[in-house]
């Protein structure tokens, strides 16, 4: 019989328990077992577990597991599993769910819309009860720079492109996405802001990144240049990023990710007139897909015994 599965999470009760039910379905020759409230996994669980399955667990959940070989995130961020310093050294796998990159892509072409054809100006008009039509820009005139250039980075351009934006992505490595430029690097960082109408943030959070979206950055952007932010909160100086609003050096951003989550009752963002806020609805993880690939990627390793190649975890990604 094979060994017991862990599900370590910090989700609700009532999520963690969907996502027990999809997972139990998925794998109905696995044994799934959980922790207790105080982040501990089951009595009898922890000498012989060789998976653990999260999402978000507590610091220390995962520690003292001797039989461990290999962990699998629910999420396609793995940001705060990989700072946990008492994180065994095994592999980790992130979620490459293609339904989650399809998801994003709507997301990121949604909000570029909504600001290429300036909805949150008539937004304000609307309360102000102004009748006033404005110039309206063709979509090969707006450029739009994606900061990361993965799975939802590209299948984000391809869906901009295909709407007739302008598209160029930065990234780490810089390779090139079906005829999307891609630049890299600090060296070209200046450049691609430089000819930027529209920012979107994907970036994995990690040392690099963290506070990249600076005063400094903002800055570097064309005046009245806009944001969407669905990579991390702390990608983003809050101060920063409100001090170029009410400059006006940024027209607009639309934030779906925070610092803190969710985003705290009387925040200074919440009432900010140039903020758009999402409650992190960018690409929500799909039960049934995303069980299906951990199931698949489980039933290969119980197939085979080779460990799934996880994460670069000194990059984070």
């Amino acid at each position: 019989m094979p060994s017991p599965i862990l599900l370590v999470t910090s989700l609700e009760p009532a999520e963690e328990a969907a996502w027990r039910a999809a997972l139990v379905e998925a794998m109905p020759g696995e044994t799934l077992l959980g922790a207790t409230e105080s982040g501990h996994v089951e009595s009898g669980a922890a000498p012989s577990a060789e998976i653990a399955i999260v999402a978000n667990p507590p610091p220390g959940a995962l520690a003292g597991l001797p039989a461990l070989r290999w962990v699998h995130s629910l999420w396609a961020g793995v940001d705060r599993l990989v700072l946990d310093e008492t994180l065994p050294p095994v592999p980790v796998v992130r979620l490459v769910d293609p339904a989650l990159a399809g998801a994003m892509a709507e997301a990121v072409a949604a909000a570029v819309l909504h600001l290429h054809r300036d909805l949150p100006r008539y937004a304000e008009q609307q309360r102000q009860g102004l009748w006033r039509q404005h110039a309206v820009r063709p979509a090969r005139e707006r450029h739009v720079t994606l900061l990361g250039m993965g799975e939802m980075g590209s299948a984000a351009a391809k869906l901009l492109q295909a709407i007739g934006f302008t598209v160029q992505g930065w990234s780490r490595s810089g390779t090139a996405r079906d005829g999307v430029p891609v630049l890299s690097g600090p060296e070209s960082w200046a450049r691609a802001l430089a000819c930027t109408d529209i920012l979107v943030n994907l970036l994995p959070l990690t040392v690099e990144t963290r506070g990249l979206l600076d005063r400094e950055a903002f800055a570097r952007l064309p005046r009245g240049a806009a944001l969407v932010n669905y990579g991390r909160g702390a990608h983003v100086v809050e101060g920063d990023l409100i001090e170029a609003l009410d400059a006006g050096v940024l027209s607009h951003a639309i934030l779906d990710v925070f610092e803190t989550e969710p985003l705290p009752r009387g925040h200074r963002l919440w009432s900010h007139p140039g903020v758009t806020i999402l409650p992190h609805v960018a690409a929500p993880t799909t039960l049934a897909s995303a069980a299906a690939i951990v199931a698949a990627t489980v039933r290969a390793f119980r197939e085979t015994g080779r460990v799934p190649a996880g994460i670069d975890r000194a990059r984070g990604y």
